[in-house]
């Protein structure tokens, strides 16, 4: 995990409330992907601890709107 100095922290935050919050609404990545008109493997890099993925805000707000949620949810930190 990338500590909180790190620019990369703020993807890796996000990244891991993307998943949190998917599951919880019982989506599997392919759903939520075709949800917002992108690849399976995509989304499975944006939640990948291994990789790293960069994504655009609209890209959150996307993401955001389909999981029926604030988008600043996606930046809290636990």
């Amino acid at each position: 995990m990338f500590d909180r100095n790190n620019e990369n922290y703020v993807y890796e935050l996000v990244s891991k409330n993307i998943k949190k919050i998917r599951k919880e609404k019982g989506l599997t990545q392919e759903q939520l992907a075709e949800k917002i008109c992108y690849s399976t493997q995509f989304i499975s890099n944006i939640e990948s601890t291994k990789n790293h993925q960069t994504f655009s805000l609209g890209t959150l707000w996307k993401i955001a709107l389909e999981l029926d949620i604030d988008i600043a949810i996606l930046f809290k930190e636990d």
